[in-house]
C-alpha cells in the first residue's frame, strides 16, 4: 500500500513540475531596453508548443503581444484590435511600427480557440521607442 502511496504522489508531483515550468518570455527586445522603430520582438514559451489558432490540442497555443493593454483573465478571449495582435499561423517573430514614447507590451499564451491561459503564461516588459 506505501509503495502505491509513494507512486501516486511522485507522479503528482511530477505533473505539478511539468505545469510550473510552463511559461513564456521574451527573447527580444529586453525589459527596459530602448529601440527604434520597427520594433523586432521575438517570443518563447516553455512547456508547451506553439500551434496555429484552430488547434486544440492539450499544452498547445499561440502567442498574442498586448501594446499598453490590460491582462486578459484566463479563460477569456484575447481582443483583436490594435493593442491585441494575434499570431494565430503560430509565428514567433515579428516587427511592430510603434511611435517615439514608452510603452508595456504584454505577452499573452493563449488556446487555439484565443482562450487566454491566463496570468501563469503572460510576460510583461517595459520598453522605451525613440
Amino acid at each position: 500500500m506505501m509503495k502505491k502511496f509513494a507512486a501516486a504522489a511522485a507522479l503528482l508531483s511530477l505533473s505539478f513540475a511539468a505545469f510550473a515550468q510552463q511559461s513564456v518570455s521574451f527573447v527580444e527586445p529586453a525589459d527596459g531596453a530602448t529601440v527604434t522603430s520597427p520594433v523586432k520582438v521575438k517570443f518563447a514559451v516553455t512547456g508547451m508548443e506553439v500551434k496555429p489558432a484552430g488547434d486544440m490540442t492539450a499544452n498547445t497555443g499561440h502567442h498574442h503581444l498586448l501594446i499598453n493593454a490590460a491582462p486578459v483573465k484566463a479563460g477569456e478571449v484575447v481582443p483583436a484590435d490594435e493593442h491585441h495582435i494575434h499570431f494565430g499561423k503560430g509565428q514567433t517573430e515579428t516587427e511592430v511600427k510603434l511611435a517615439p514614447g514608452t510603452y508595456v507590451l504584454s505577452m499573452q499564451f493563449a488556446n487555439g480557440l484565443h482562450q487566454s491561459y491566463g496570468p501563469g503564461m503572460a510576460k510583461d516588459i517595459k520598453i522605451t521607442v525613440k
